[in-house]
């Protein structure tokens, strides 16, 4: 299994000083995804739930909704130049063995920090979410808002040695960390903390809340919506974008969540204020 950190010899200057150190980065990986046998996209991601990571991108993409759709998952060969297994390479069987449409293979590498590029219009993602997030009846006080980007960097233990990494975390209604995953990649790590969900047989996730370390774009709220997580919030700012789909969709989101302070743009009315 590749590791999730590594030590590099790095120059530390201190004012006119300078002295060598190890350091620890957060490690970056190729990982092949395969559906059925068949190569479908390569994603750059930090080792670890790779599983998870998966089954929340065909989440993502709209090839399995249930834990019933995905029925297996496993590394194929992959070695070095030391001929040493890499484990970047995993193939995923779908119930039936379902064909995967041509719209969802991608030809580029997609990298950390973006898994929407030149793939298709955004439009087309609207018309997939197949869950109604209006009629989810979650209410949350902002005192519960307020609690989650505390006990989401509580809980980063590879960002503690490396600085490196993004985070997203999944809660229930009062502000209970459920999952917590960490990525070099935003979409990432919300990948696999719906892919855990998706394995535990708990999705759709109604009634839950989804917090990610850095901004909230577009495709983390399409992730989002396709999970059936009714409110998004982010320590930074949202996209234009993302706001405009969560106001469609009827998915609360939520920006610079910091400290006892923070923006709602969409979906305002499950905050509960006093």
């Amino acid at each position: 299994m590749g590791r999730t950190t590594e030590r590099r010899r790095v120059l530390r200057l201190r004012e006119q000083q300078g002295s060598y150190r190890p350091d620890a980065l957060a490690a970056e990986e190729p990982l092949e995804i395969r559906i059925n046998g068949e190569a479908l996209t390569v994603t750059m991601r930090t080792p670890g739930h790779d599983f998870d990571l998966v089954a929340g991108f065909l989440v993502g993409e709209g090839l399995a909704a249930s834990s019933e759709d995905l029925t297996a998952l496993r590394y194929c060969a992959g070695t070095d130049a030391d001929g040493l297994q890499t484990y970047n390479v995993i193939d995923a069987s779908l119930r039936d063995g379902a064909a995967v449409p041509a719209s969802a293979h991608r030809n580029l590498l997609t990298s950390s920090a973006c898994g929407l590029c030149g793939r298709e219009s955004v439009d087309a993602i609207r018309m997939r979410v197949p869950h109604d997030l209006a009629a989810d009846g979650l209410r949350v006080s902002p005192d519960t808002l307020y609690g989650l980007p505390d006990a989401l960097r509580a809980a980063q233990k590879v960002f503690d040695s490396t600085g490196g990494l993004h985070a997203a975390g999944l809660f229930t209604a009062d502000g209970e960390l459920l999952c917590l995953r960490e990525d070099v990649g935003r979409h990432n790590a919300v990948d696999k903390v719906v892919g855990w969900a998706l394995r535990e047989g708990a999705l759709p996730l109604t009634g839950h809340l989804l917090m990610v370390s850095g901004r909230a774009s577009f495709e983390l709220t399409q992730k989002a919506a396709m999970a059936g997580i009714p409110l998004l919030a982010a320590v930074s700012a949202p996209s234009s974008l993302a706001v405009d789909l969560a106001s469609e969709l009827g998915l609360t989101l939520v920006g610079f969540l910091r400290g006892r302070s923070a923006n709602v743009y969409a979906g305002a009315q499950r905050v509960a204020l006093a």
